[in-house]
């Protein structure tokens, strides 16, 4: 098995946000101050307690269709650096456990693949699912909530 990418929101839609572009229900991103631990999807660190941050719902699908899920994410209002790590998990991932979800070509849901996955086995878990030729990515989502953190690929 290849090696994995964590891979966080491209550059330009994170700049387009902090630019006041619409995110996916049309709305400007909200501008508020963080009370800390609160996760950007951009550099997937931990945006801290007193840091301007953007709250805006986020599809991170191309297209529309029935699976394309949209929700609430986080991301810090200055510029940040793009996550590039790979085989390294990103250090916003700090719960217990979270969801993995594998997801086809076709940007669906491969179904059976969705498992609550200790934090310590996201990479074992990854490297297993995507082992698989009707996976074409991963999604990393919050165990609690399901909000979508970042996606992981083959590197």
């Amino acid at each position: 098995m290849a090696a994995l990418h964590f891979t966080p929101i491209p550059e330009p839609e994170a700049d387009a946000f902090r630019a006041g572009e619409p995110d996916a229900y049309g709305a400007r991103p909200e501008r508020m101050t963080s009370p800390g631990g609160m996760p950007c999807r951009h550099c997937l660190g931990m945006i801290e307690a007193g840091e301007e941050m953007l709250l805006l719902a986020y599809r991170p699908f191309s297209a529309l269709q029935p699976y394309a899920e949209t929700g609430p994410i986080f991301l810090h209002a200055r510029a940040c650096r793009r996550y590039a790590a790979s085989e390294v998990l990103p250090p916003m991932l700090e719960s217990p456990d979270y969801i993995l979800r594998g997801y086809g070509h076709d940007d669906r849901i491969v179904y059976g693949t969705g498992a609550v996955t200790a934090t310590s086995d996201i990479i074992g878990r990854a490297k297993a699912l995507l082992e698989r030729s009707e996976i074409a990515y991963v999604h990393v989502r919050s165990a609690r909530n399901n909000c979508y953190q970042c996606r992981i690929d083959r590197a």
